[in-house]
Protein backbone atom coordinates (compact mmCIF):
# COMPACT_ATOMS: atom_id res chain seq x y z
CA UNK A 1 0.00 0.00 0.00
CA UNK A 2 1.35 3.52 -0.71
CA UNK A 3 2.39 5.38 2.27
CA UNK A 4 -0.43 7.75 4.06
CA UNK A 5 -2.80 5.99 1.95
CA UNK A 6 -6.08 4.42 3.81
CA UNK A 7 -6.14 1.26 5.37
CA UNK A 8 -8.40 -1.04 3.46
CA UNK A 9 -8.37 0.68 0.19
CA UNK A 10 -9.09 -1.25 -2.68
CA UNK A 11 -9.34 -1.35 -6.60
CA UNK A 12 -11.67 -2.61 -9.29
CA UNK A 13 -10.75 -2.79 -12.73
CA UNK A 14 -13.52 -2.92 -15.27
CA UNK A 15 -12.03 -4.93 -17.88
CA UNK A 16 -13.53 -6.25 -21.24
CA UNK A 17 -13.63 -5.67 -24.74
CA UNK A 18 -13.53 -2.56 -26.82
CA UNK A 19 -17.03 -1.28 -26.95
CA UNK A 20 -18.01 -3.27 -23.84
CA UNK A 21 -19.18 -0.05 -21.56
CA UNK A 22 -16.14 -0.46 -19.30
CA UNK A 23 -16.00 3.45 -19.04
CA UNK A 24 -19.48 3.89 -18.82
CA UNK A 25 -19.81 1.62 -16.26
CA UNK A 26 -16.86 2.89 -14.29
CA UNK A 27 -18.46 6.45 -14.02
CA UNK A 28 -22.03 4.54 -13.05
CA UNK A 29 -19.95 2.58 -10.10
CA UNK A 30 -18.73 5.80 -8.85
CA UNK A 31 -21.83 7.77 -9.25
CA UNK A 32 -23.31 4.87 -6.72
CA UNK A 33 -20.09 5.14 -4.57
CA UNK A 34 -20.69 8.91 -4.52
CA UNK A 35 -24.22 8.38 -3.35
CA UNK A 36 -23.16 5.59 -0.81
CA UNK A 37 -20.49 8.55 0.68
CA UNK A 38 -17.44 6.31 -0.28
CA UNK A 39 -14.33 8.05 -1.18
CA UNK A 40 -13.17 6.82 -4.58
CA UNK A 41 -11.33 7.66 -7.75
CA UNK A 42 -12.57 6.51 -11.33
CA UNK A 43 -9.51 6.21 -13.94
CA UNK A 44 -10.29 5.62 -17.52
CA UNK A 45 -6.97 3.71 -18.47
CA UNK A 46 -6.89 4.83 -21.91
CA UNK A 47 -6.39 7.86 -21.04
CA UNK A 48 -3.29 7.49 -19.06
CA UNK A 49 -1.16 5.44 -22.18
CA UNK A 50 -2.17 7.95 -24.74
CA UNK A 51 0.38 8.98 -26.68
CA UNK A 52 2.25 8.58 -29.95
CA UNK A 53 3.74 7.24 -30.81
CA UNK A 54 4.16 4.35 -28.64
CA UNK A 55 7.56 2.89 -28.24
CA UNK A 56 8.50 -0.74 -30.36
CA UNK A 57 7.26 -3.79 -28.70
CA UNK A 58 4.34 -1.73 -26.82
CA UNK A 59 1.74 -1.77 -29.16
CA UNK A 60 -0.45 -0.37 -26.47
CA UNK A 61 1.87 1.71 -23.98
CA UNK A 62 1.86 -0.45 -21.39
CA UNK A 63 4.92 0.80 -19.89
CA UNK A 64 3.68 4.64 -19.70
CA UNK A 65 0.23 3.36 -18.47
CA UNK A 66 2.25 2.02 -15.26
CA UNK A 67 4.13 4.84 -14.81
CA UNK A 68 1.41 7.33 -15.11
CA UNK A 69 -1.25 4.85 -13.02
CA UNK A 70 1.51 4.88 -9.91
CA UNK A 71 1.94 8.26 -9.54
CA UNK A 72 -2.22 8.99 -10.24
CA UNK A 73 -3.00 6.08 -7.91
CA UNK A 74 -1.37 7.11 -5.02
CA UNK A 75 -2.05 10.93 -5.32
CA UNK A 76 -5.61 9.55 -4.93
CA UNK A 77 -5.06 7.58 -2.04
CA UNK A 78 -3.14 10.21 -0.18
CA UNK A 79 -5.47 12.21 -0.91
CA UNK A 80 -8.21 9.80 1.00
CA UNK A 81 -9.81 7.72 -1.90
CA UNK A 82 -11.10 4.36 -0.22
CA UNK A 83 -12.11 3.00 -3.43
CA UNK A 84 -10.18 2.98 -7.15
CA UNK A 85 -12.54 2.33 -10.08
CA UNK A 86 -10.66 1.55 -13.46
CA UNK A 87 -11.94 1.08 -16.80
CA UNK A 88 -9.25 -0.44 -18.92
CA UNK A 89 -7.86 -3.73 -20.68
CA UNK A 90 -5.41 -6.55 -19.08
CA UNK A 91 -5.05 -9.48 -21.40
CA UNK A 92 -2.33 -11.20 -19.29
CA UNK A 93 -1.87 -12.53 -15.67
CA UNK A 94 1.31 -10.31 -16.03
CA UNK A 95 -0.20 -7.27 -16.82
CA UNK A 96 -2.89 -7.59 -13.82
CA UNK A 97 0.06 -8.27 -11.32
CA UNK A 98 1.96 -5.05 -12.81
CA UNK A 99 -1.60 -3.27 -12.53
CA UNK A 100 -2.10 -4.35 -8.91
CA UNK A 101 1.56 -3.35 -8.19
CA UNK A 102 1.30 0.39 -9.92
CA UNK A 103 -1.95 0.47 -7.79
CA UNK A 104 -0.61 -0.34 -4.26
CA UNK A 105 -3.67 -1.91 -3.38
CA UNK A 106 -6.07 -4.98 -3.47
CA UNK A 107 -7.23 -5.38 -7.03
CA UNK A 108 -10.06 -7.07 -7.90
CA UNK A 109 -11.37 -7.36 -11.88
CA UNK A 110 -14.23 -7.31 -13.21
CA UNK A 111 -14.88 -8.94 -16.81
CA UNK A 112 -17.23 -7.26 -18.20
CA UNK A 113 -19.32 -9.19 -21.24
CA UNK A 114 -21.82 -8.74 -24.53
CA UNK A 115 -22.55 -10.62 -27.22
CA UNK A 116 -20.34 -9.51 -30.05
CA UNK A 117 -23.32 -8.25 -32.27
CA UNK A 118 -24.49 -5.82 -29.48
CA UNK A 119 -21.01 -4.85 -28.83
CA UNK A 120 -21.07 -4.14 -32.83
CA UNK A 121 -23.61 -2.04 -32.71
CA UNK A 122 -22.63 0.03 -29.87
CA UNK A 123 -19.62 0.43 -31.83
CA UNK A 124 -21.05 1.42 -35.42
CA UNK A 125 -23.09 4.03 -33.34
CA UNK A 126 -19.72 5.54 -31.61
CA UNK A 127 -18.12 5.62 -34.81
CA UNK A 128 -21.07 6.76 -36.57
CA UNK A 129 -19.11 8.57 -40.12
CA UNK A 130 -15.52 6.66 -38.82
CA UNK A 131 -15.38 3.46 -41.55
CA UNK A 132 -11.90 3.59 -40.49
CA UNK A 133 -11.92 3.46 -37.15
CA UNK A 134 -15.50 1.43 -37.22
CA UNK A 135 -13.51 -1.33 -38.77
CA UNK A 136 -10.42 -1.62 -36.19
CA UNK A 137 -12.99 -1.44 -33.55
CA UNK A 138 -14.74 -4.57 -35.15
CA UNK A 139 -11.85 -6.49 -35.69
CA UNK A 140 -10.24 -6.05 -32.24
CA UNK A 141 -13.61 -6.31 -30.21
CA UNK A 142 -13.13 -10.24 -31.70
CA UNK A 143 -9.94 -10.32 -31.47
CA UNK A 144 -9.72 -9.39 -28.00
CA UNK A 145 -13.28 -11.24 -26.27
CA UNK A 146 -10.80 -14.13 -27.53
CA UNK A 147 -8.03 -13.59 -25.78
CA UNK A 148 -10.10 -12.68 -22.47
CA UNK A 149 -11.48 -16.00 -22.79
CA UNK A 150 -8.61 -18.04 -22.77
CA UNK A 151 -6.19 -15.02 -20.33
CA UNK A 152 -8.83 -15.64 -17.30
CA UNK A 153 -7.46 -12.73 -15.29
CA UNK A 154 -11.09 -12.01 -14.22
CA UNK A 155 -12.20 -12.74 -10.49
CA UNK A 156 -15.95 -12.34 -11.74
CA UNK A 157 -18.31 -11.59 -15.02
CA UNK A 158 -21.07 -9.57 -15.54
CA UNK A 159 -22.97 -9.69 -18.59
CA UNK A 160 -23.95 -6.32 -20.20
CA UNK A 161 -25.94 -8.13 -23.31
CA UNK A 162 -29.45 -7.07 -21.90
CA UNK A 163 -28.63 -5.03 -18.95
CA UNK A 164 -28.87 -1.20 -18.44
CA UNK A 165 -26.20 0.96 -17.61
CA UNK A 166 -27.16 1.20 -13.70
CA UNK A 167 -28.44 -1.95 -13.34
CA UNK A 168 -24.76 -3.08 -14.48
CA UNK A 169 -23.11 -0.92 -11.72
CA UNK A 170 -25.25 -2.61 -9.28
CA UNK A 171 -24.04 -6.29 -10.48
CA UNK A 172 -20.71 -5.07 -10.32
CA UNK A 173 -20.72 -3.70 -6.60
CA UNK A 174 -22.21 -6.35 -5.23
CA UNK A 175 -20.12 -8.84 -7.11
CA UNK A 176 -16.97 -6.26 -5.89
CA UNK A 177 -18.46 -7.22 -2.41
CA UNK A 178 -18.30 -3.16 -2.28
CA UNK A 179 -21.86 -2.58 -1.20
Amino acid sequence: MHAGSTRGAQALLINGTVGVGKTTVAEAVGDLLADAGVPHAVLDLDWLRKSWPAPRGDRFNFRMLMRNLRSIASNYLNAGATRLILAGVVEHQDERKQLADAVGVDLTVCWLRAELPVIHQRLAHRHDNEPEALQWHLDRSAELDGILSRAAVDDFTVDTTTSSVPDAAVSVIKAANWQ
